[in-house]
């Protein structure tokens, strides 16, 4: 791709008003349904915009007036790539698929980058958390890091103080891999590239951010930011959370979209929301980030488990010859002791239960189907 191409990319990336799905929308209409270079489509009539990608008139203003900008954005990539960033579009195979898998419309169009780009697509984890993390947030953080550093998956951090920021501290003690999320532009981390020089010139970070590389930081850059960790992580553990702010926000839209998120089982004097997360739907672990059920269940005698697991399965099975509901529901109609992810996982395996629906996932007996068959007859 030509510096020419970049200067279109940053172009269609940075229009005002725009949400991250209609931009993509109109790049996937652009390059994929109407086959058209940059240089053409920014070639066509107003009416063409209107007519041809049914554009309303704000959105055909904003083109037109963003068009202005290219040659200052042709000169602008120049200098980003003779200074050493790459820009990745979403379309290039450097690209996170991991990102494209968790975000997918709302994959930001164009990231900013510096260092080992390879780390985009090894495997991730995320740990997040507050700000103003207690000492055992931060303990469980720092052997998060290094159990996961040791496996040589690549820690995602978004650069904030507190949980964030012992992520990548920890990840670069151990000889860790780390993508630092940036709440602003990757031109104003001038003091970051200074600090971390020797890791990503060895490899062992990149530094990404999707803002306009001018940007200076400001909270709704950083709130913009979460969601990018969150994506680019394969599994995201939670060290500590209150019941407010970016992380409380990041988890609660990560399991309403379905997303495996676990949660550090809180010590029975803590102040935190840790276990709220975990109520509605995160996974419990332990100090070595293990699930809670598992190393339970294994404890557990398991004959007297198979018992009551096969009484719960009959109980469940009845409920669900008549109705479709989620692991939450069925557990609150028949009072269960089991987190709704362990039940989640069950139904999953059990061959007596297939998913009726997916967003958000509810169970029905296959024997509904029969019956609903009979029933027309």
């Amino acid at each position: 791709m030509n510096n020419n191409d970049f200067a279109y990319w940053i172009t269609v990336s940075q229009l005002p008003r725009w949400k991250t799905k209609r931009i993509n929308d109109l790049i996937i209409k652009i390059i994929h349904e109407k086959k058209l270079s940059w240089t053409d489509f920014f070639s066509l009539e107003k009416s063409d915009y209107k007519h041809d990608f049914d554009l309303n008139d704000n959105e055909t203003d904003d083109l037109l007036n963003a068009k202005k900008e290219i040659p200052n954005n042709s000169f602008f990539a120049e200098s980003l790539i003779a200074q050493g960033y790459e820009l990745i579009t979403i379309n290039s195979p450097d690209y996170s698929k991991t990102l494209k898998e968790n975000l997918k419309k709302s994959s930001p169009p164009l990231l900013y980058v510096k260092g080992n780009k390879k780390l985009l697509n090894e495997d991730s984890i995320a740990v997040v958390g507050s700000r103003d993390a207690s000492d055992i947030a931060l303990k469980f953080t720092d052997n998060i890091a290094k159990i996961f550093s040791n496996q040589y998956k690549v820690i995602i951090s978004g650069f904030a103080k507190g949980v964030d920021k012992q992520a990548l501290d920890s990840a670069i003690k151990y000889i860790g891999h780390s993508i630092i999320v940036l709440p602003q532009g990757i031109l104003t981390f001038n003091s970051g590239f200074r600090k971390y020089y020797t890791q990503i010139v060895d490899g062992n970070v990149l530094v990404l951010s999707i803002f306009h590389p001018k940007a200076v930081w400001n909270v709704s850059l950083a709130m913009a930011r979460n969601p990018i960790i969150y994506g680019l992580a394969k599994n995201i553990y939670v060290a500590q959370s209150n019941n407010n702010g970016g992380t409380w926000a990041g988890v609660n839209d990560g399991l309403r979209k379905n997303r495996i998120i676990y949660v550090r089982y809180p010590d029975v004097d803590e102040k935190c929301a840790n276990n709220l997360l975990i109520e509605k739907g995160a996974i419990p672990v332990d100090f070595n980030g293990e699930m809670l059920e598992q190393r339970s269940a294994a404890k557990d005698n398991e004959s007297e488990h198979t018992e009551i697991d096969n009484i719960n399965r009959e109980r469940i099975l009845e409920i669900l010859k008549f109705d479709e509901l989620t692991p939450k529901q069925i557990i609150d109609k028949l009072k269960l002791d089991i987190h709704p992810k362990e039940l989640d996982i069950l139904l999953q395996k059990d061959e007596d239960f297939e998913v009726a629906c997916k967003r958000p996932y509810k169970y029905r007996a296959k024997t509904q189907i029969a019956l609903n068959l009979s029933f027309a007859q």
